[in-house]
């Protein structure tokens, strides 16, 4: 797991092969299992004193770029795990040491700009 800080507001993010997903787990939020399908999660925590922080809805737009320049955009979606946790989802196809470039603008209300994030992560289907 991967995270950004933005004083207030942490942004928590990763990406993994769905296939690496347990299978009660994909079937339960929809998640198609595949080596070559990815899923992009991203978590956004406000910070508060001596916890781990609170969750936060958030929009979120989010866009990959591999090595050749072919650009995806990923759909998002929110999943609220009941007021425990708030996640955005999004898959998208991959292949075998194909490389993506992240760009995740995550839009919190109530604030003036968006919190974005940038990361590269190269993808192993085989």
């Amino acid at each position: 797991q991967q995270s950004q800080d933005f004083g207030d507001y942490v942004v928590h993010y990763n990406a993994l092969n769905t296939n690496l997903i347990p299978p009660q787990v994909a079937k339960g939020y929809g998640i198609q299992r595949s080596s070559s399908r990815a899923l992009l999660n991203i978590t956004v925590l406000k910070k508060v004193m001596n916890t781990p922080g609170t969750p936060v809805h958030a929009k979120i737009e989010a866009y990959g770029t591999n090595l050749t320049g072919q650009r995806r955009d990923i759909e998002i979606r929110e999943v609220d795990d009941q007021g425990e946790a708030v996640y955005y989802i999004g898959e998208l196809p991959v292949h075998n040491l194909e490389t993506y470039n992240f760009s995740i603008k995550v839009r919190v209300d109530g604030e003036a700009e968006p919190l974005l994030v940038k990361f590269r992560q190269q993808f192993y289907t085989e």
